[in-house]
């Protein structure tokens, strides 16, 4: 795996207030691959390894969900576009991700009691810097993953199959999911590594420039060459609803409001960020190898600025959010370090000029 260093993090000297990176002591380097694709698969940019294989974690609900809405799954259900989002998202439990979820499971006669994703404490305590009770008892329809367990059930009742099984990979749900995921990636099921994910459900494995090429065509919508109607649908449901895709003060949430209608974004756990941008014909996947969410956020902010797709407006806006962190401080309020972007990417065959809008500066 040629992954490389993509963030440092750096500590001042003690007595020192030094300006340059190079008079700062380096703590920590967190090393990772980069890999940005156009919508007709050729590779754009990179840093690192972009054919390094990635557990695509959440980056995937999009996919995962696409063989219900191509079965026409949510007008047969009677779902909005609200509940798609739902159903592609890693909420933070709020109550307008919980109540959409509780209606998506109504809906095809099942309740939380169907969901086997298990249940945490809700993301909005720690997106809003909240301590959450300790008496408090959490319901699986909290949990991060349960509106793409709702579309699963939803699939599973549409298809008269066993909604006890609907995690099992033998099942034909989730033949269809890995065969879908497959025919999009143009790999064949055996050579589609899987797992099973955070939330119980079997995930895959693929390239870095694999997962990038699918946001990329997930962008496009309708303009895909396959699956177009069906991605429109979902490229609607998470860029009209971004809220519901994460939740306040979260990520996604975030880059999507830059550019409404425009950009498609999903983290991943353990330091995983897919985007798509219509506009561009571009996707972008990033992998920071030790999982750390601080060094992907600031390699996200890198990326958009070296492809020429955040002026300085957005950037500013995104440095006021929650969850972007450069400055280290400790309990005090002390500055005592700095994350530091530490990597520059390469152009692909094709250039960045080339691929790239002329409106975009190269």
């Amino acid at each position: 795996m040629n992954v490389e260093p993509l963030v440092v993090r750096t500590r001042e000297p003690a007595g020192a207030r030094p300006v340059e990176l190079d008079r700062r002591s380096i703590e920590n380097v967190h090393l990772g691959s980069i890999a940005v694709v156009s919508a007709d698969g050729g590779l754009v940019a990179w840093a690192g390894d972009p054919e390094v294989s990635t557990f695509t974690r959440s980056t995937l609900k999009p996919f995962q969900a696409l063989p219900f809405v191509r079965d026409d799954g949510p007008a047969r259900c009677g779902w909005t576009s609200r509940q798609v989002a739902l159903a592609c998202a890693s909420h933070s439990g709020e109550a307008m991700h919980v109540e959409q979820v509780a209606a998506m499971l109504a809906s095809v006669d099942c309740d939380a009691g169907h969901l086997q994703c298990g249940c945490h404490v809700p993301g909005w305590y720690a997106a809003l810097g909240r301590t959450p009770p300790g008496d408090e008892s959490w319901s699986a329809l909290q949990h991060n993953c349960s509106g793409k367990h709702a579309g699963f059930l939803a699939a599973c009742r549409l298809a008269g199959e066993a909604v006890e099984r609907y995690l099992d990979p033998a099942s034909p749900l989730q033949r269809r999911v890995a065969s879908t995921v497959a025919d999009l990636a143009g790999r064949s099921l055996d050579d589609l590594p899987w797992g099973t994910d955070g939330c119980s459900a079997p995930n895959f494995a693929l390239p870095l420039s694999t997962l990038a090429g699918l946001y990329a065509r997930l962008a496009q919508g309708r303009a895909a060459a396959v699956e177009g109607d069906s991605l429109e649908v979902l490229f609607d449901a998470m860029t009209g609803h971004p809220d519901l895709v994460s939740g306040t003060a979260r990520s996604d949430l975030a880059l999507m409001a830059l550019a409404p209608g425009d950009w498609v974004t999903k983290i991943g756990a353990d330091g995983v960020q897919a985007i798509g941008i219509r506009s561009a014909g571009l996707g972008i996947a990033i992998k920071i190898a030790d999982g750390d969410r601080d060094a992907l956020y600031c390699v996200v902010m890198d990326v958009l600025r070296q492809l020429g797709l955040l002026d300085e407006a957005g950037a500013v806006r995104l440095a006021g959010e929650r969850w972007y962190r450069t400055t280290v401080r400790n309990a005090r309020g002390n500055e005592t370090g700095r994350i530091v972007a530490a990597f520059a990417m390469r152009a692909g065959q094709a250039g960045f000029a080339s691929r790239l809008p002329s409106s975009f500066s190269k």
